[in-house]
């Protein structure tokens, strides 16, 4: 029984969360309240739909480290139109934020599917780009809470059912993604060219336009990202969501997203977004210093990587080689 958990890592976070929650409940009383659980749900969402994009990069043996940068960008651009313009409708505002997130990932793939570029290194640069094009755009200027209208402000704040918006729209986002990874062609597309992209090709999948694609929903869900960070904070500066790439990152590799490509879940992703948004809500609270919080989330990181290795070696990957030469068909022990 100990070993089908294990084996699982959903199930496994699952059982962490609920420990930690017993555990922080002990020096915090109150923690594990339904109220204070909607309140790091409400907090960890954003954290979430990002990590969701990161997901499908990652799945492709890619990685997009200009996420939080698409978010700055994106959230500068909503929210200075909105202050120029305020009787814009809410609905056109989002349509801009999600295209201007999709170019801005479109880029990153168009870079690593036609250059042939690695990943890592196409999104370090766009990474510093786009948070300069963030500056160009408001000369440094912040855009505050008084200058943006109401709707723009108060829609994702707003309860439906006890949650904010804000929370629902990443449960959306949520199903949305688990649908499109497990019932389409371009989410079968997406784990073969990261899990086995020679046989990938052989099936009749464009490995390079399917790493495009994933390129431009992880920049699409950052540019929504970028509308929900203003409005939830009510404010647009050039530092949004910095560090905010790393964190995607790690909740992709808590939630069991291997960086090898080809394996993980959306559960996965949430899950590991949600571990990060209990630790991080938690550690404050029972007077955790912020240096500690840092060094217990790099090692929690690691040790999630670590773990990540060992069930890989266990489960074993298939490597595709050429005939003759130094490539073969092996299963790695």
């Amino acid at each position: 029984m100990i070993k089908q958990i294990f084996r699982y890592r959903e199930i496994l976070l699952v059982i962490i969360i609920a420990i930690l929650l017993a555990v922080f409940s002990t020096r915090a009383p109150g923690f594990a309240r339904p109220g204070n659980l909607s309140n790091i749900f409400n907090d960890t969402s954003i954290l979430i739909i990002l990590a969701l994009g990161q997901m499908t990069v990652i799945l492709t043996k890619s990685i997009d480290l200009s996420v939080a940068a698409n978010v700055a960008f994106t959230g500068m651009a909503v929210g200075m139109l909105n202050a120029s313009y305020p009787d814009l409708p809410l609905p056109l505002i989002v349509l801009v934020a999600l295209s201007i997130g999709a170019i801005l990932g479109a880029l990153n793939g168009l870079f690593v599917w036609k250059l042939n570029i690695p990943s890592i290194v196409v999104t370090l640069g766009t990474l510093t780009i786009y948070r300069g094009m963030a500056f160009v755009l408001s000369g440094g200027a912040w855009v505050n809470a008084h200058q943006m209208s109401e709707p723009f402000l108060q829609t994702p704040r707003q309860l439906f059912l006890g949650l904010p918006v804000l929370g629902w729209i990443a449960i959306i986002i949520v199903a949305v993604m688990y649908l499109v990874m497990s019932r389409t062609f371009l989410g079968r597309a997406i784990y073969a060219s990261g899990g086995n992209p020679t046989a990938a090709v052989y099936a009749g999948i464009d490995v390079g336009r399917t790493r495009f694609f994933a390129f431009v929903i992880s920049g699409t869900l950052a540019g929504l990202c970028g509308y929900l960070w203003v409005s939830r904070y009510a404010v647009a500066y050039v530092d949004i969501a910095a560090g905010f790439e790393l964190d995607s990152v790690a909740a992709c590799v808590i939630g069991g997203i291997s960086t090898l490509g080809g394996i993980g879940s959306v559960a996965g992703a949430v899950l590991g977004a949600l571990f990060l948004g209990v630790i991080k809500n938690a550690l404050p609270v029972i007077n955790i210093s912020p240096f500690s919080q840092m060094a217990i989330s790099g090692g929690v990181i690691i040790a999630a990587v670590i773990f990540n290795a060992r069930q890989e070696r266990r489960r074993g990957r298939i490597i595709l080689r050429d005939r003759g030469a130094s490539e073969q068909i092996e299963v790695a022990a």
